[in-house]
Formats: C-alpha cells, structure tokens, sequence
C-alpha cells in the first residue's frame, strides 16, 4: 500500500490584517461578498454593500476592534495561531498549517504550504463546533476553488463538525465549572451561538440542530436543571428575522425581570474574538447590568487550552 503523508488545515473565519477603517473595509468587501455569507442577488447586494454598508460601518467597526486589539495583532489571530502551534507541538511528524476563509493567513497560502512539503491527504478542522452553510461550506467552497486549477490533487478529509463530540462537550464543561468555582454557580447560565438567518434553516441548514445538540449535550455534561440553562444567538445583521431568541435582549429581559448572577459562554466560538470580546463581554454586560442585573462574567472560548488542542488530537486521528 502507498504510504500518505497527511497534514492538518485548520480553518477560521479571518480577520482584518489592522484596527483600521481601510484595513477593516478590505475584510468586510470580502467577507460580505461571499455568497455563502450573503445570498441576496448581486446586483441588488453590490450596490447596497459599496454604496451604503462598507462606507458606513468600517470606521465604526474599526474602533470596536481597536478596543480588543491585542500587542500580537487581532484575537482571533493570536489565538489560531497558538492553537496552530500547540496542535503541531503535539504532533511532530504531521504538518499543521492555520487558513482563514477572509483576510490573511489565507487558505490558498495554507494549502500552497502544504503542498510544497509534500503532503498528498489533507485533513479539513474547519473550527467551527456547529455546521453552518455560511461557515463550514464556506470553507468547501474555497477549498474546492484552490483545488480546482491544480493537476496533482490530495486526499482530502473534511471534518464537517464536531458539535456533540465527547471532547469537546467536556472541555466546555470543565470551562464553565471552573468559572462557577470562581465565580458562584450562576442563576441563569446563559449559551450564545452566532446566529444566522432564519430563512438558512428553513432551507435546510442544520445549524439550529446542532447548537441545540452542544446544548443539551453540555447540560448533561454539567448535572445541572436545564431550567438553568438558556440558549440565545447572537450578532445579527441586516433586516430579516434571525434564529432567536436573541441574546441582547435575552440578557435585557433578565434584568428587568430581577434575575441578578448571569455567566455567559459561547460554544460556537473556537477563539476569542470581536463577537465574544466586545459584544459579549462588553456591549451585553452592559445590557445586563443596566436592566437591573448584579453579576455578569463572561466565560472564555477554549482558545489554546490543553483540553480543546487534545480534541483536536482526537478529532484528526482517524485520518491521519
């Protein structure tokens, strides 16, 4: 039997390269032109995101990441590529390269890497817990792009989620009751996913499955009353309806209603970012705590932790 020379691909949304207005405009022309992302027809969606959105929200999405920046560049960059290289650490003999579906490092430059060390089976970890055809098949897309010129084409291995692997749902409920060690237990522990249009899981999109999947599957994981547990979605754009119930409000209404000890954790997020770093543990704080509520923590993503690069040890091993 030929012997295969396997290598990792892990792959992440993207960031933009600088906290900058240009910088954040160049990320976002790319990102919301993706049809996977944004499916309205093009000609009615070119004009509306060149004339209207790009000029508009750049500077002020600028500044939100200026106010998360990190000394190493973007969060979720720093914490891909510590997750890159720990998962390398651990595997000496497999090449791990990261690839963002937007922005830089690219998954061109990713694959192009591997290639030139000879791998011929490449094993797909897109770092994305919840399948989403805006996320996850964003990532096929793009890989079947890069591939499609090339005469030589290498295995491919293409881990499509990992919602409800043992893993993971451990390593999250070791986060949360370390964070309930610290902190207290909380009233109300409270799940955000990012969230997507309503009308993608009504086509088919089995991403609200999936979340309730991690859902009920980290609950059990903790032994504690789903009574206790709420599941929200977050971060959502334009006009349609979005899955709901929305987190914002979610947390606004908990408030109001005199609920005091929240801790928040985002499951579908495999790094700290902009949408958990600022929107999370700022922007929905604040609703929080204004509404009437006493105590917010938000939980960290697992980032580089030991337990989520040994998932992905695991996760990879029956391809590798």
């Amino acid at each position: 039997m030929r012997q295969t020379k396997p290598g990792i691909l892990l792959a992440n949304l993207g960031t933009p390269d600088a906290p900058t207005p240009q910088a954040v405009k160049r990320y976002l022309r790319q990102f919301l032109s993706d049809i996977r992302v944004v499916d309205t027809p093009r000609l009615l969606w070119w004009p509306i995101l060149r004339g209207v959105i790009l000029p508009l929200r750049s500077a002020r999405v600028a500044k939100l990441y200026q106010s998360v920046w990190m000394d190493e560049g973007s969060p979720l960059l720093v914490y891909s590529r510590q997750q890159q290289q720990a998962l390398a650490k651990r595997l000496p003999d497999t090449p791990v390269v990261l690839g963002m579906s937007y922005g830089s490092p690219s998954l061109q430059s990713a694959v192009d890497e591997l290639l030139a060390q000879g791998v011929d089976h490449i094993v797909v970890l897109p770092l994305y817990p919840q399948y989403s055809c805006s996320t996850v098949a964003a990532v096929w897309d793009e890989l079947a792009r890069i591939l499609a010129p090339k005469r030589f084409i290498p295995g491919v291995s293409f881990i499509r989620d990992y919602a409800d692997d043992n893993g993971y749902i451990q390593a999250l409920a070791n986060s949360a009751k370390a964070s309930f060690a610290e902190h207290g237990e909380p009233d109300v522990l409270l799940l955000s996913y990012h969230g997507i249009p309503q009308r993608y899981g009504d086509e088919g999109d089995d991403y609200p499955q999936r979340c309730r999947d991690t859902t009920r599957e980290l609950v059990s994981a903790l032994g504690i009353s789903p009574d206790k547990v709420m599941m929200t979605f977050q971060s959502r754009f334009g006009r349609e309806p979005w899955l709901t119930p929305y987190t914002d409000e979610t947390l606004k209404m908990l408030g109001e209603k005199g609920v005091k000890h929240v801790q928040v954790m985002c499951p579908g997020f495999s790094a700290d970012c902009l949408e958990t770093l600022e929107e999370i543990a700022v922007q929905n704080k604040e609703f929080f705590l204004e509404a009437g509520g006493e105590t917010y923590t938000y939980i960290p993503a697992l980032n580089a932790s030991a337990e989520h690069i040994e998932m992905m040890v695991n996760l990879t091993a029956p391809y590798r």
